[in-house]
């Protein structure tokens, strides 16, 4: 049961090109954002979409692949755990995001 604690899997578009970041110790890191769409119809029978935005980070080899093949508007499926951040920005607020941390990256449809 260890495997299924906090997994994620989702399948969803890139809302844009990654932000490829090479830091100083030479790791590099993938940060970009998917869609996932679902349709319902309501308690009148009009069909209602519903879009998501996630956003995703990968690292070393995954962001390698992201970095060469992967562009705003492709379908993939990923999976990864969710995790949570805290930061400041320049006018000292604290901000925070929940992002997946992706472990594996699948490139789907043809886009």
């Amino acid at each position: 049961m260890n495997s299924l604690r906090n997994k994620v899997q989702l399948i969803g578009n890139l809302g844009n090109d990654p932000e490829i970041i090479t830091l100083e110790s030479g790791k590099k890191l993938a940060k970009f954002s998917i869609a996932t769409n679902e349709s319902y119809k309501d308690a009148s029978g009009q069909k209602i979409d519903n879009v998501q935005w996630h956003n995703l980070v990968a690292w070393n080899k995954t962001a390698d692949i992201i970095e060469k093949y992967v562009t705003k508007g492709k379908e993939v499926a990923i999976e990864g755990k969710l995790t949570s951040r805290s930061y400041e920005t320049k006018e000292g607020e604290k901000r925070y995001i929940t992002e997946v941390v992706v472990n594996e990256l699948l490139m789907l449809g043809s886009k």
